[in-house]
């Protein structure tokens, strides 16, 4: 969960920086690649983890 939220932090941090400074719109691109890519990794965990219970 903590990697999570720094992931998603570097994410934010890294669009507006992009947003703001002119010139850099590629962080910002790279921002939203990263976002993208946590969201996805943590539905993968989140998949594993309810795939593993036993049924009751």
């Amino acid at each position: 969960m903590a990697l999570f939220l720094f992931i998603l932090v570097v994410a934010i941090a890294l669009g507006i920086i992009g947003v703001v400074m002119k010139g850099l719109f590629y962080l910002l691109v790279i921002g939203v690649l990263l976002f993208l890519a946590d969201l996805v990794l943590s539905g993968v965990r989140i998949g594993r983890r309810r795939g593993s219970r036993p049924a009751r």
